[in-house]
């Protein structure tokens, strides 16, 4: 399996990226988040979904691996293809898809070109409880860490005052790279100014 292709940007549009490595020429499919991030880069990194079917083989590139696991978790939800997904992350942001289906916001989701009302309130009771507890955010950063018991000290509290694990995921990597050996209440103050 493909996790990631790095290479040099040949053509770049709002809906597809040419990458060459290995002086191979690879056609990505992305969205428009993908898009803005790498504008103005002639090198990139393209965190790859590798989509097959009988008749197609298709490869759907994300500039974070944060938009890659939320692009996979909108798939796993009955009656939501790739294309849908893509037009989701197109036109919200992924912390704007989350909060819509932690707030359950049926016409923000509907708001996607591609998703009816059904389809909405499928996403809303199919992904609420999953993204609660974190998933389709990239956690990788933070189980890489040396200091895994003081991480999960510091979720553990941030989670009993109340915040998501979603948003706290999405914090900690950035707590981790300004502190690489924070004490956990230093940790926990720091998300604190974040969240």
């Amino acid at each position: 399996m493909i996790d990631y292709i790095k290479g040099q940007i040949i053509e770049l549009t709002p809906t597809e990226l040419i990458l060459e490595a290995g002086n191979i020429g690879y056609s990505i499919l992305i969205s428009l988040q993908t898009y803005e991030a790498l504008q103005l880069k002639t090198q990139a990194v393209a965190y790859i979904h590798h989509y097959i079917r009988e008749d197609e083989e298709l490869y759907f590139g994300f500039a974070t691996k944060d938009e890659r696991e939320l692009f996979r978790l909108l798939i796993g939800v009955s009656g939501i293809g790739v294309a849908s997904a893509r037009m989701m992350l197109s036109s919200l942001t992924s912390e704007e898809i989350r909060q819509a289906i932690l707030a359950e916001d049926i016409h923000k989701i509907k708001s996607v070109k591609g998703i009816g009302l059904k389809s909405a309130q499928r996403l809303v009771l199919e992904l609420k409880d999953k993204i609660v507890k974190g998933a389709g955010t990239d956690t990788g950063i933070i189980f890489k860490a040396d200091n895994n018991a003081l991480v999960d000290e510091a979720t553990t509290a941030l989670v009993m005052l109340g915040f998501s694990k979603a948003a706290i995921a999405k914090v900690m990597p950035s707590l981790l790279k300004e502190n690489p050996n924070p004490r956990v209440e230093d940790l926990i103050k720091a998300a604190l100014k974040k969240l």
